[in-house]
């Protein structure tokens, strides 16, 4: 199972319960953590991927454009990012730890940052993050990963 962690959520900018809003979005009722979670496992599992491990934090429009112009060259803030840490998969479908060898435990797929201010829905920014973590990138495909995106938010009502 895919392990998702959830951070910056809640009013007071702490994790809340599953049954707590985890954030607020414009335009997007609240998500519990437990939506989050749900969100992230469908967009991995239509990766194929099963097991690992996620992180979705949830940070202000100060903190992404810190971030966005660190890791990306980009002075501005953005909706989404999303970090991942292992390589590509070795073969048997495993991710390779640093040295290259596949890890017995679970796989660290990496880091989603969603600014909540400048998401316009909290369920496809989710998605978006998680399908990255996951190796898909529209900007280097021919629409294959916004597709999923699409099916993928359509399967939850979005």
């Amino acid at each position: 199972m895919v392990e998702v962690e959830v951070f910056g959520a809640g009013p007071t900018g702490g994790g809340g319960s599953d049954k707590a809003p985890a954030a607020t979005f414009a335009g997007a009722r609240s998500l519990t953590e437990a939506e989050v979670r749900q969100l992230c496992r469908l967009a991995t599992a239509a990766a194929g991927v099963h097991d690992g491990h996620l992180a979705v934090e949830f940070v202000s429009a100060e903190r992404i454009a810190e971030l966005n112009a660190r890791y990306r060259s980009r002075a501005t803030a953005t909706d989404v990012l999303a970090f991942p840490v292992d390589g590509a998969l070795a073969s048997g479908g495993e991710r390779p730890d640093v040295d290259g060898v596949c890890p017995a435990g679970a796989r660290e797929l990496g880091d989603v940052v969603i600014c909540a201010e400048l998401a316009s829905d909290a369920r496809e920014a989710i998605v978006h993050g998680v399908l990255h973590l996951v190796g898909l990138d529209h900007e280097t495909d021919s629409g294959e990963m916004l597709a999923l995106q699409r099916q993928l938010l359509a399967q939850v009502g979005v």
